[in-house]
């Protein structure tokens, strides 16, 4: 939900799992190696091997606040991992990739024009919109690998009208300016934050996944760039934390490989 001191849930963070009840500890630094293959779509990289959604944390400090911020989550609920909405067996955000060749075509906003980053971009006319109200469209360009995320998307005559919007290049990311929004709250690209059909089948996920909570700080982290809440309390998680499983979480039992704790 980009921007929204009015919205009331919020993006908050990336996690290298989501387990109901599991205990997690945040984090303070982005300096780690990446331990897996960098995802790709679309013969893309996600990104590059240090970007932060890529990185190894399991050997990094635990921020001050992290039993805070925990605990303004809550321990004994589940986390949202935030893939999209949709009905049964159509839940997630959609992703549509574009031939090299794709027409670009105008994009208008009508709320957030002044943060998102003006078209026009190769999206085709039959891309999937995200069910639900945030109606987000990802768009991967084969060949350029060009990466376009709007939100509150709808098709406009030869175009498209959005209330937000971003853009990156798969191969060499640039943070937005600094309180920029996206088709995220946060400010963060939405894709790489997501797990896809394919990982799924995989034996491990290597990249950091988004979820949201239900409140945050009026504040942010990197990689995020934007905040979306009027409350400055530092026991709220601001936009961009990211969090962790903890070392002793039983892992015995569940239906995933070990390996998937990233």
């Amino acid at each position: 939900l980009p921007t929204g001191a009015l919205k009331m849930r919020s993006a908050a963070a990336v996690l290298t799992l989501a387990l109901p009840g599991a205990l997690f500890g945040a984090w303070v630094s982005d300096a780690a190696a990446p331990t897996h293959p960098v995802p790709q779509i679309a013969g893309c990289p996600v990104f590059t091997p240090a970007d932060a959604f890529n990185r190894d944390v399991s050997a990094l400090p635990i921020h001050a606040r992290s039993a805070d911020w925990v605990r303004s989550i809550g321990t004994s609920q589940r986390l949202h991992p935030d893939f999209g909405s949709g009905s049964f067996g159509n839940y997630g955000i959609p992703i549509t990739v574009a031939a090299r060749g794709q027409r670009r075509v105008p994009v208008r906003y009508d709320a957030y024009g002044e943060e998102s980053d003006p078209g026009p971009f190769p999206i085709p006319p039959a891309a999937r919109i995200e069910g639900g109200s945030d109606r987000h469209v990802l768009v991967v360009q084969r060949g350029t690998c060009r990466l376009v995320e709007l939100y509150g998307a709808r098709r406009a005559g030869a175009g498209w009208v959005a209330e937000s919007g971003a853009t990156w290049s798969l191969r060499a990311p640039r943070a937005r300016p600094a309180g920029w929004t996206s088709a995220d709250a946060a400010g963060l690209p939405i894709l790489p934050g997501l797990a896809r059909p394919d990982e799924a089948s995989s034996t491990a996920i290597g990249h950091a996944l988004r979820f949201t909570v239900p409140r945050t700080q009026r504040a942010y982290l990197a990689p995020a760039r934007h905040a979306a809440s009027r409350d400055a309390d530092p026991a709220l998680p601001p936009m961009g934390a990211r969090f962790r499983l903890k070392a002793g979480y039983p892992l015995t039992g569940l239906p995933w490989p070990s390996s998937a704790t990233g």
